[in-house]
């Protein structure tokens, strides 16, 4: 799938293609592969926040409100990367 094809998909809201692309990236070519990364990155994040532990929401809050729209982007498929990790089932390459 090219930039364009991503950017066609979104300027007309058309989010199954633009989910499809983000599910056969995480799945490293499979769809199905994908659903289940993307369900380890949530489980992993899930866990630690099952004891409500105190976190610092002051630090999440100022660096939603301080970075850009493309910046908190790339942290977003950081994190994902991350947790999928943690989940001790990893298939990808590290790099995003």
């Amino acid at each position: 799938m090219s930039l364009q094809y991503l950017k066609d998909a979104d300027a007309v809201g058309d989010r199954e293609k633009l989910i499809r692309y983000v599910r056969l990236h995480f799945g490293d070519g499979n769809e199905d592969a994908g659903r289940h990364e993307i369900d380890k990155a949530w489980i992993e994040a899930l866990k630690p926040l099952l004891d409500v532990p105190p976190t610092d929401r002051e630090f999440i809050l100022a660096t939603l409100a301080e970075k850009d729209h493309a910046t908190l982007a790339h942290l977003f498929f950081h994190l994902h990367f991350y947790f999928v990790q943690k989940s001790g089932e990893w298939i990808h390459d590290g790099r995003v």
